[in-house]
């Protein structure tokens, strides 16, 4: 039943009246009577009889299509139990909202047979795989096999540039489970790579589900897989395209008319028959991670997919995460990566401004924004005829503004948040209540002058245009993201996630404001400045073609030694090792309890935790709550996620008043 109670997670016996027999199959939306209330939910299974005497009749079948197929049930039951939640929660994620147009003008079909059998294999988090089989699904015109001779014209084409990539298609159109983490070389265009892929899975006449993080990367793919694979032989799935059509993609897979699902994270639960692979490009960015309950990340559930539809598996990515780099140390995954002379000829010359060297030719370097190694590079390239990339940590004008006096950083009387400038000319305003301080004074000195202590992009776009006269200066952000820039002279001034690609690649890419990503107070804050260093490096040209990217960063830090050397599996080994040794994930399993202190002690009270659970804490939350943080060992993070959803369930049978929020291995920890 679609009721957000941890104490009724479980399947509910109703009889099926005669009238409603044919209509009332596996799969399809129902509403039956609980407590005295109407309430919506899905037909699991049809059985002969029930081991509960006296049993309610089923009220209303809500639509005869069966969009839960069994498969898919399975995988919702299994990232519940993985995240300590319910599995109505993990259903409104799986299956989007009925729209009952888009659902008229679909001819009703018969529903999908059961998916592939579960592998014996390990998980990819070491637990054991939820026992059931079932029969394989029928073929359809979508996914029908194909013939040797079809198969022999999958062309590796870019793969060919790692040594495993042919081997990683070859297994692909077997329909062999490969399991593949690939660092994509700078310069490389992923959407043809996973176009390439997926081509290879469908002449093996199986599924495929693609998993990115936004829109812009989502178009990319598209046009990619329409190249590769022809007009209507996938779909999209994303929220962003509005319920109709998003409700018309899932019906298309459902039915089986399209052998391939690509979208956001909405599309981790699609429902495609012979799923034969499920992929995920840029898995370390927090976009994957789903923000309401359970709090699901794409790149586990995918995997977990994988394992359970004895399905292959390819987590892609110019950087790679510590997660990533767990499975190729534990070897439920093979490393797909370029040779080093490979990585040389395609990486372009990078250098960073706080070493010795630099600091000797420019001794302002350690404290300038631009600096002169910076400042000539872009001139460089400018004069090359070529685009420059300057990437921005933060956007706006000048996001955050201290007293010029004693630098006291400027705080709003009424609620204490950032004061930050919005224009040259603007008035100072609160950046969370959005009150206006036009009549400031410094609370430390008296002080009245202001200073910016962050600059934006938009500012930074306005000091560089005066720097480079004539130049077209461009923007991209939050308030409008760019695809695509031309290839002649310009400057771009981007945040990161949001720089567009270049014809020809950029002559220089500029990282300014390294301290902004390398100093949040944030377990994975190297790991992600090194993320979004390199998808900014990756649109320069070649070094031999004239590509320069520079950093201003001290170059003996760990994230820019990676950047340096192109090598983010080195630094994702390390940082592995590091959380092995501290306790943090993904090296154990840990979970979040957020709420009144009260309501944590609760929780916590009544979880029968495993033994070798250790409690930390407690720590201050947001609004006045509390976070308490669990840990235990990998092997025993199904016990952990048990207790916490049974000590949920009794607070939810009690009535208790204030909640709780449950995490299991959140990406912010404190």
């Amino acid at each position: 039943m679609d009721v957000p109670l941890p104490h009724l997670d479980r399947p509910f016996d109703y009889l099926v009246p005669a009238a409603l027999d044919a209509e009332a199959q596996p799969g399809v939306r129902v509403k039956v009577r609980f407590a005295g209330q109407l309430v919506d939910g899905w037909l699991l299974e049809r059985a002969e009889s029930s081991e509960h005497p006296k049993l309610a009749y089923l009220e209303k079948v809500v639509s005869p299509v069966p969009v839960l197929s069994p498969e898919v049930a399975r995988l919702a039951r299994a990232v519940a139990d993985r995240y300590a939640g319910s599995l109505a929660d993990v259903l409104r994620l799986a299956v989007p909202p009925r729209h009952a147009r888009a659902e008229k003008a679909v001819t009703a079909e018969a529903p999908s047979a059961d998916a592939p059998a579960p592998s014996d294999a390990p998980a990819p988090d070491g637990s054991s795989a939820p026992d059931g089989s079932s029969a394989p699904a029928p073929s359809t015109d979508a996914l029908a096999p194909a013939d040797a001779a079809a198969r022999a014209e999958v062309d590796p084409r870019g793969w060919r540039d790692y040594p495993a990539g042919p081997a990683l298609l070859r297994a692909l159109t077997d329909g062999r489970p490969a399991r593949a983490v690939w660092s994509a070389l700078p310069g490389e265009d992923w959407a043809d790579r996973y176009a390439d892929a997926v081509a290879a899975t469908v002449a093996g006449g199986r599924g495929a589900v693609v998993v990115v993080a936004d829109a812009r990367d989502l178009d990319r793919l598209d046009a990619a897989l329409t190249a590769v694979l022809g007009a209507g032989r996938h779909v999209r799935l994303t929220a962003a395209d509005g319920p109709a059509r998003r409700y018309r993609a899932f019906l298309a897979a459902r039915r089986g008319d399209v052998a391939v699902v690509i979208g956001t994270r909405a599309a981790m639960f699609a429902p495609v028959d012979r799923l034969g692979l499920v992929a995920i490009w840029d898995d370390g960015d927090d976009l994957h991670a789903e923000p309401r309950a359970p709090y699901p990340h794409a790149r586990d559930v995918l995997l977990t997919r994988a394992h359970l539809g004895d399905a292959a598996a390819l987590v892609g990515g110019y950087a790679r995460s510590a997660e990533a780099q767990l499975l190729v140390e534990t070897s439920w995954a093979r490393e797909v990566v370029a040779d080093r002379a490979v990585v040389r000829a395609r990486t372009p010359a990078l250098a960073p401004t706080g070493d010795d060297p630099q600091l000797a030719r420019d001794p302002g370097a350690a404290s300038a924004r631009l600096p002169s190694l910076a400042w000539t590079s872009a001139r460089d390239a400018l004069r090359a005829d070529l685009p420059v990339l300057v990437q921005v940590p933060r956007r706006g004008y000048v996001p955050s503004v201290a007293c010029a006096d004693c630098r006291a950083p400027a705080r709003c009387p009424h609620c204490a948040g950032p004061l930050a400038l919005p224009s040259a000319q603007g008035t100072p305003a609160c950046r969370w209540c959005g009150r206006v301080t036009a009549a400031y004074a410094c609370p430390e000195c008296g002080g009245r002058r202001l200073r910016a202590s962050v600059t934006g992009a938009r500012r930074t776009a306005e000091e560089l245009g005066r720097a480079f006269p004539g130049v077209p200066v461009r923007t991209s952000g939050r308030e409008e993201v760019l695809a695509t820039v031309p290839g002649g002279a310009g400057l771009v001034i981007a945040t990161p996630g949001a720089e567009p690609v270049a014809d020809g690649g950029y002559g220089a890419v500029l990282l300014l404001d390294s301290w902004a990503l390398l100093t949040r107070a944030d377990l994975r804050a190297g790991e992600e400045a090194l993320r979004r260093w390199m998808a900014a490096a990756a649109l320069a040209r070649p070094g031999p073609a004239g590509g320069r990217v520079v950093v201003v960063a001290d170059g003996a830090l760990a994230p820019v030694q990676a950047l340096l050397r192109w090598d983010s599996a080195w630094f994702a080994a390390r940082e592995l090792a590091e959380r092995r040794e501290l306790g943090f994930p993904p090296a154990v399993r840990m979970a979040s309890v957020t709420g009144t202190a009260e309501a944590v002690a609760d929780l916590l009270a009544g979880a029968r935790l495993p033994g070798d659970a250790e409690v930390l804490g407690p720590v201050p939350a947001d609004e006045g709550r509390e976070r308490m943080l669990v840990r235990v060992p990998r092997s025993r993070a199904a016990a952990l996620a048990d207790a916490l959803h049974a000590a949920a369930g009794q607070r939810s049978a009690r009535k208790a008043a204030d909640p709780v929020r449950l995490q299991v291995d959140p990406l912010v920890l404190f």
